[in-house]
């Protein structure tokens, strides 16, 4: 079964038990996703990773201007999408994929973060945020 039919299949039940939100969220995964497919896109978590960090990325913004209401839900969405996400790398996890990216790619100084960033993203595969990865990154080099 594809993401897309999971999430045809929940919004159903979600319509079924009357929760308004997460059905809005759900339909709004559902055509991103439909959308990218169409477009000839093959990465489906690249999509709700996607998803969930513009709805981040929204609260935040709702939460400077002082809109707590209008960030909670946007917070609400990202945890439905983050919910279909394989589960984040713990932080020992994350800090031997650095180790192996530092080694595999010889790097020595913050000059070649670029080169580990690279080997280590490859590796990490969408289970951790580019931030928590760089500044793991940042704190191998500089050591």
């Amino acid at each position: 079964m594809t993401l897309v039919d999971t999430v045809k299949q929940d919004v159903a039940s979600a319509m079924r038990a009357g929760e308004r939100e997460r059905v809005a969220a759900l339909r709004l995964v559902l055509s991103e996703l439909q959308k990218n497919a169409k477009e000839g896109g093959t990465d489906e978590l690249a999509v709700l990773r996607r998803e969930r960090k513009r709805r981040l990325e929204s609260a935040a913004a709702f939460r400077e201007a002082g809109r707590t209401e209008l960030a909670d839900g946007e917070e609400t969405e990202a945890r439905i999408i983050e919910a279909y996400l394989p589960a984040e790398l713990p932080d020992g996890e994350l800090r031997e994929i650095v180790a192996a990216a530092i080694a595999e790619t010889g790097a020595t100084s913050p000059k070649d973060m670029g080169k580990v960033m690279k080997a280590a993203m490859a590796q990490v595969d969408g289970r951790a945020d580019g931030r928590r990865v760089s500044a793991l990154v940042r704190e191998a080099l500089a050591r």
